[in-house]
């Protein structure tokens, strides 16, 4: 073991919070317990300069604790990067609660939970993620107001993920553009990377198009489902990042863009729905810059989600809802060209007008 894998380890004991990786100058982070139902939960609140954090509640069975806490401080840190580049007046949140979504998730734990997020009167505003459906946020909501993405029939805007591939969509065909002249998807080859919710209605969009879609997760029984209803074809080989495709879309968990599977990819555009691609934003980025692939920005093109649940709070209707998640595709193009202008990767630009937005509020 070499020296700087066992000072990470030391640091992780003697600083478990702020020596984490991803501790980026939380403000807060809030540790949930609960013995009667079992509740085990984290929330980060990483910035509210520009308004309440708001971020979605993923229920994930997590290896340790530590997995657990940094997944939430990643999530909440781009959080405030997603509504600061979408030009939404929110800051970043995000919450984990540690479990088997079908196997330990009930509607008191899920109230429990509520009441935590209650307790911090506003500054975090939960919504869904990995792990919870629409009906999880309407028993949130008997608690605390403090919550969206409830159903329509309660007053929310319901299930984001529809508007969140829709923001995936434009944003990939912004970056198709940008690498192949032409938005088009007809006869381009994608790799969907997870289908679930989100990964499945972009299967919709681009075969409505004409793409070829080939399509991959660890649940078979989707895999079938999904491949019956749009044609899409099963992945089956062993070396999924080294398939023959035009575009990448990672739509399951994060850190799918690190020093093996780059150097393996035949894709020219990167665009999906998962957050925190990179496993590294300052390497990762880097290398796909020298390989000459087109990332565009998680945070900018899966925001349609938080578009929608921020209809919520500020009573926008479903046309603006659309029209602010299709003008992904402008803001992709237009952080494309920065990055090539100013020679840094297509990350570093789309995090540099975030960070200049989040620090503007400050001031």
């Amino acid at each position: 073991m070499n020296a700087e894998i066992l000072k990470a380890n030391e640091l992780k004991k003697v600083a478990p919070v702020f020596g984490q990786l991803s501790f980026d100058n939380h403000e807060q982070v809030v540790f949930c317990n609960d013995k009667d139902t079992g509740l085990k939960a984290i929330i980060g609140i990483h910035n509210t300069n520009l308004g309440p954090a708001l971020g979605g509640t993923r229920m994930w069975n997590y290896a340790s604790e530590y997995d657990a806490l940094n997944d939430v401080l990643r999530l909440s840190r781009g959080m405030s990067f997603k509504s600061a580049i979408t030009g939404l007046n929110l800051g970043g949140g995000k919450a984990v609660i540690i479990g088997d979504a079908k196997t330990q998730k009930s509607p008191e734990l899920m109230r429990r939970f509520g009441e935590f997020v209650h307790s911090l009167s506003g500054k975090y505003i939960t919504a869904e993620d990995v792990g919870m459906e629409t009906e999880d946020m309407d028993t949130v909501r008997e608690v605390t107001p403090y919550v969206a993405g409830i159903s329509e029939e309660k007053g929310g805007s319901g299930n984001p993920s529809p508007i969140t591939a829709y923001g995936v969509f434009m944003g990939m065909k912004a970056a198709a553009k940008y690498k192949f002249g032409n938005d088009n998807l007809v006869g381009k080859k994608v790799l969907v990377q997870g289908i679930g919710h989100v990964g499945e209605t972009l299967v919709k969009y681009i075969t409505e198009e004409g793409g070829q879609v080939l399509i991959s997760d660890i649940n078979q029984e989707r895999l079938a489902e999904v491949s019956a209803k749009y044609g899409a074809e099963i992945f089956e080989g062993d070396n999924l990042y080294g398939v023959e495709v035009d575009i990448y879309a990672p739509c399951a968990l994060g850190a799918t863009l690190n020093n093996q599977t780059i150097q393996q990819l035949k894709a020219k555009v990167i665009a999906g729905a998962a957050n925190n691609q990179l496993e590294d934003e300052l390497i990762h980025g880097e290398l796909l810059q020298k390989k000459g692939i087109v990332y565009a920005p998680d945070f900018l093109i899966n925001a349609g989600g938080i578009i929608n649940v921020y209809a919520e709070l500020v009573k926008y209707d479903k046309s603006e809802i659309m029209r602010k998640t299709e003008n992904i595709y402008n803001t992709t193009l237009e952080i494309l060209a920065k990055a090539e202008l100013d020679n840094m990767t297509t990350h570093q630009a789309a995090l540099q007008i975030a960070k200049n937005r989040i620090l503007a509020a400050k001031k």
